[in-house]
């Protein structure tokens, strides 16, 4: 049987997941390919660690770039992390004709232009299906088993930090400033968690779907961007009465004037699958014109669920390493020449139905302004609710779809109204329907 080499770069929770499902599976993976796939080398900064996991059975060192040079390794998992030196290690391995699997969502999208242009010119391939959603095989799902469909939307739930804080603010009534160190005590958030509740990890992750989905190049520097640190629980529990749940979700859609890119805190229809997706999972869904709308649902991180994907690229590449490039699958789905440059829509330009929320002095006449003011930019309410307060109200308007530079609009004349205080809580909706 042949034997597939292969060499991981960076032993930690996720390398040392995929070595692990791989020593425990690998007579399972070998019958499905015909080819051994075996690690057979492993760089990492703690050796004795990496010895320890590995029980001696593998060559270790401390040198990455030592291992990427090796001939005796034919594919290269790098899993560290980061955009330096992860960037670095993957161009060498592909100016040595070595394939690449990674799970580096912003390697992928801040440089995978440049990466995937390389790996064609070497005839190499490059996979990256731990780069989004963990364990969950929407890479493969958008560039094969969604092939014969013009895809229309997606929307993910695609960072499970802030699903988990979000699931918990709504179940507990708790606040961000609550609910964030426990999200950090049980290891759901990072000591700096950044990243994740200022929704560039999603951004990160939806930029790659977006472009295998529409055939564009990866946009990451378009993608608008909103976190959920700045929202407040009363807006959770007040889109609750009114038959939403709030998530941070990722949209992508290609409309006639282009491509939207955005990732911020959304209502969701309560009745929408998507929308009961809590805790630390992810989910995806996505809309074909062939096939309607398809889900995706499963564990976005973790060792074994992010291994799971890391293998199955493993798998492709045992499979089709010797093949030529019309039989592998492009790396953006589409062919390098027919990849399009779309437009990507500013954010001003999209559109949306809103959720709004303004505290008001009580007295007659306060809605009765607002909603001229709706009616004046052409702004329809779907729906209203003034909960009881005892200092002023807070009013909280659900509106039909506008476009956002409308709604900005808008709001600055209701802000400037003399019985309403302070800023108002704009939030956009999506039906998913």
């Amino acid at each position: 049987m042949k034997q597939l080499n292969v060499g991981i770069i960076g032993l930690g929770t996720v390398g040392g997941g995929t070595y692990t499902v791989l020593k425990r599976n690998g007579d399972e993976m070998a019958r499905r390919t015909g080819v051994d796939i075996k690690v057979t080398h492993v760089a990492d900064r703690n050796i004795e660690l990496a010895n320890e996991l590995t029980s001696g059975d593998v060559e270790i060192t401390d040198d990455a770039f030592a291992l990427v040079a090796n001939p005796a390794v034919d594919v290269v998992v790098e899993l560290i992390g980061g955009i330096t030196i992860a960037k670095d290690i993957v161009l060498k391995a592909i100016e040595n004709k070595k394939h690449v699997v990674t799970a580096n969502k912003a390697l992928i999208a801040m440089h995978g232009n440049e990466i995937f242009l390389a790996a064609q010119k070497m005839g190499v391939m490059v996979a990256y299906e731990a780069a989004v959603a963990g364990g969950i095989p929407i890479i493969k799902a958008l560039r094969e088993g969604l092939g014969a469909n013009r895809i229309e939307w997606l929307a993910g739930i695609i960072n499970g930090t802030t699903n988990f804080i979000l699931t918990e603010m709504r179940e507990k009534g708790l606040t961000y400033q609550d609910v964030i160190g426990e999200a950090q005590r049980l290891g759901y958030a990072e000591a700096d968690p950044t990243f994740d509740v200022e929704g560039i990890d999603a951004a990160h992750k939806l930029v790659i779907m977006a472009s295998i989905a529409f055939g564009m190049p990866l946009k990451f520097d378009d993608v608008y961007t909103e976190g959920i640190t700045q929202l407040a629980q009363s807006d959770i529990k007040y889109a609750e009465e009114l038959g939403y749940i709030v998530k941070l979700l990722a949209v992508t859609k290609r409309t006639d004037k282009g491509v939207e890119l955005r990732v911020h805190p959304t209502l969701i229809p309560e009745k929408r699958l998507v929308a009961n997706v809590d805790g630390a999972m992810n989910a995806v869904l996505v809309q074909g014109d062939a096939v309607g709308p398809t889900l995706y649902y499963g564990a976005g991180a973790g060792a074994e669920p992010t291994a799971s994907a890391v293998i199955a690229d493993l798998i492709d590449i045992a499979r089709l390493k010797d093949a030529n490039d019309i039989q592998r699958a492009p790396a953006l789905g589409y062919q390098a020449d027919q990849v399009q440059d779309l437009m990507v829509l500013p954010i001003a330009e999209i559109a949306s139905a809103y959720y709004l929320r303004m505290h008001a002095t009580d007295k007659p006449g306060v809605i009765a302004a607002v909603t001229k003011i709706l009616a004046d930019r052409a702004i329809s309410i779907d729906a209203m609710i003034q909960p009881a307060a005892t200092t002023g109200a807070d009013i909280v308007l659900l509106t039909h779809e506008t476009v956002e530079k409308n709604m900005d609009t808008a709001i600055a004349e209701i802000e400037a109204l003399s019985d309403v205080e302070g800023k108002l809580v704009k939030l956009r909706m999506e039906s998913l329907g």
